[in-house]
């Protein structure tokens, strides 16, 4: 708008001083009503005139400057998210909004293809381990004169390793179901003591054999939420104390409800976890102690998957550790009806 008035009022004050002295010098004599004829005529051609110029010199600009935008999306297409729009200070300031826009979402694009290949990454690695163990012990069963104790142990190895990647598949279809819109979820009221018993219960082969004492502190309380995905969270959960207490320990289980919100808490007297891996112990893949995590059989998604279904049920994990003095997992969640919710996760 401002540069159409500025355009006019050139224009007008251009054929103000023109038109008058070029009609006398071509021997027209005009006055009054005729001249401002004549003025303003001069005038809109003058403005024609100008306004084509400006217009081409700022076509010509936002041609240049769609052209970088167009370059940079390109660019972003091509898998490279490190873009530079030079449009200069002056147009820079003119397509702001754009600008701030396209480097956001390049570095959200970025961010989310690091995690993409970090995240196959660990998946070959967890892959490629069980494979190499499953190979060579295939190989050394075809050797000749294997009595059948050393048949049993290579067999029995191989066994595990294909459990371990039965188990990885399950966890990796469970997280990602669980990050996809596609997971049911059915949240339905019930009593939340007795499936944590339940859970107790089923896990008794394993805290037994290690000749724990398992405490539990679970009154009557009933929560609305989905049964079958709470009962990995608690299972996850109760599985990790029991694999990170040495035998003869102890592992306690209280549940409290308190302003509509229902904690429950899984102390052990384990071995703890170092204050430095508490913030990443929800990370995909992540373990504390990589060699003990792969001779206990984790994948380190467990927690992952915790945290997945906590969040589903806008709960919340929270984590209180020290080195060598057992750790506490509390997960909290609403005691009525939660609403489906879909935010990022973490692991064992």
């Amino acid at each position: 708008m401002i540069v159409l008035v500025s355009l006019i009022l050139l224009s007008y004050t251009a054929a103000y001083y023109v038109t008058a002295p070029s009609l006398r010098w071509l021997g027209f004599e005009f006055s009054g009503l005729r001249l401002e004829l004549a003025n303003t005529l001069v005038s809109f051609i003058f403005l024609m005139v100008l306004a084509g110029v400006v217009g081409r010199f700022f076509y010509s600009q936002q041609r240049k400057m769609l052209a970088v935008l167009i370059g940079a999306m390109r660019q972003m297409a091509r898998g490279d998210f490190n873009i530079q729009l030079n449009f200069g200070h002056k147009n820079e300031a003119d397509f702001g909004g754009i600008v701030d826009g396209i480097y956001h979402m390049a570095e959200e694009l970025g961010q989310m293809e690091r995690l993409r290949q970090e995240f196959i990454s660990n998946v070959s690695h967890e892959l490629q381990s069980p494979l190499t163990s499953i190979r060579g012990f295939a190989r050394a069963l075809q050797k000749e004169g294997l009595d059948e104790e050393e048949r049993a142990h290579y067999l029995r190895i191989i066994e595990q390793e294909s459990m371990r990647l039965s188990k990885l598949s399950d966890n990796l279809l469970k997280l990602t179901t669980l990050e996809s819109e596609h997971q049911p979820f059915a949240p339905q009221p019930y009593r939340l003591d007795r499936q944590l018993r339940n859970v107790i219960l089923v896990s008794e082969p394993q805290w037994s054999d290690k000749e724990l004492e398992l405490e539990a502190e679970l009154p009557e309380m009933t929560v609305v939420a989905d049964e079958e995905l709470m009962s990995q969270v608690w299972i996850n959960l109760l599985h990790n104390s029991i694999k990170f207490t040495p035998p003869g320990g102890t592992i306690r289980i209280e549940a409290l409800s308190k302003d509509g919100q229902l904690a429950i808490t899984f102390t052990d007297s384990g071995i703890g976890i170092q204050p430095e891996h508490i913030p990443h112990l929800f990370e995909r893949f992540f373990k504390s102690d990589a060699s003990r995590q792969r001779a206990a059989g984790g994948s380190g998604l467990g927690l992952s998957i915790v945290k997945k279904i906590v969040e589903l049920h806008k709960g919340d994990i929270a984590v209180i550790s020290e080195l060598g003095q057992g750790a506490a997992f509390t997960v909290t969640i609403p005691q009525d009806r939660p609403e489906a919710s879909r935010r990022g996760g973490g692991e064992e």
